[in-house]
């Protein structure tokens, strides 16, 4: 059996799967492969069938008396139970410490993240500063990604449900550490119960696996591509990444716009562009298969005004087959 804990995946219902052994990632592993004896995988399913059943923590011996177990199951803030820790050792063994870990989502039907408490600690959030609810971009202006966020972002935009991902990014909390997080998501298709439509729901599991100097896999707080990014802005200027199939923003890069209307947090003001100008936003997404493109849009402010923006576009190319907006955004002369 385990001597450390083991984090497991059941995200949507699927076979359970093993996604980290103490602070080393695993790519999906099956328990069988990781369980050899009978016994003890039937033991192990048992205990993670009655987690799932009802997600409350389990602490106690087994009825031989041989081993100690202990699950503990990470939710989201709807209760949805996507994995749990798991650690089985010795009766009289001390229980180790383990790893922050946290369970999300982000709605990418809605364009809204979510996560739980456990994300939250594991972010350094503090406690009057917590939100159950954000725009999925928001999810964003902590994390440091990878070499693989190119293939992170064109599966955000297929939104093709059954897409797995995993990688090591870096989450800078909010006290400014840099912590290696290693991740692993399923993309499901489910049906909201309040309004019956159909939505496509990423779900995941977050797990610390140290500093991020310590984690060679976890990227250098600024990637070059950033850097180059930054040189070629102008002052006064916000630079977005945008889905060109919903014109939803996705994320930032840099800063985001001051006094903009975009977290979508709480009771803030609903973000928005101004439905007048959507036909200049879709003409511009339009025109990007010939060049650059540029145009005014006026877009909601925190106080509920409008603000009229001067927009550039340029065409962004996530891998082969799939392209997003990189936006250019910045006030109006006349605004």
């Amino acid at each position: 059996m385990a001597t450390k804990w083991l984090l497991i995946e059941s995200i949507g219902g699927a076979t359970p799967s093993i996604i980290g052994l103490g602070s080393t990632p695993r790519k999906f592993t099956p328990l069988d492969k990781f369980f050899k004896s009978k016994d003890s995988l039937d033991e192990v399913y048992n205990v993670i069938a009655e987690v799932m059943a009802s997600p409350d923590r389990v602490d106690r011996v087994t009825a031989d008396g041989r081993r100690h177990v202990v699950v503990e199951p990470l939710v989201t803030f709807s209760g949805r139970l996507h994995g749990m820790y798991l650690w089985t050792g010795g009766p009289d063994e001390v229980v180790p410490d383990r790893d922050p870990a946290g369970a999300w989502l982000f709605n990418l039907t809605a364009s809204k993240a979510s996560g739980s408490n456990d994300l939250l600690d594991l972010y350094g959030v503090p406690e009057d500063e917590r939100h159950t609810e954000k725009a999925m971009a928001g999810a964003f202006t902590r994390l440091v990604t990878n070499r693989d966020e190119g293939e992170a972002l064109s599966k955000i935009i297929h939104s093709a449900p059954g897409t797995i991902h995993q990688a090591v990014w870096t989450v800078r909390r909010d006290d400014d550490e840099l912590r290696a997080a290693h991740f692993s998501c399923r993309m499901l298709e489910e049906i909201d119960p309040a309004t019956g439509r159909s939505e496509v729901i990423l779900r995941g599991i977050t797990q610390d696996i140290g500093p991020a100097i310590d984690v060679a896999a976890a990227p250098p707080p600024v990637v070059l591509e950033y850097r180059v990014l930054e040189a070629a802005t102008e002052e006064g200027e916000y630079r977005a990444i945008v889905n060109l199939k919903t014109l939803q923003l996705i994320r930032w890069v840099g800063d985001p716009m001051p006094d903009l209307a975009w977290e979508s947090v709480d009771d803030q003001v609903k973000p928005g562009m101004h439905p007048e100008d959507l036909p200049v936003a879709l003409e511009m997404s339009a025109g990007l298969a010939r060049g650059k493109t540029q145009g005014t849009v006026r877009f909601r402010l925190l106080d509920g005004k409008w603000k009229a923006c001067d927009v550039r576009a340029t065409l962004m190319m996530l891998d082969q087959h799939t392209t997003a907006g990189l936006v250019m955004v910045r006030a109006a002369a006349d605004s």
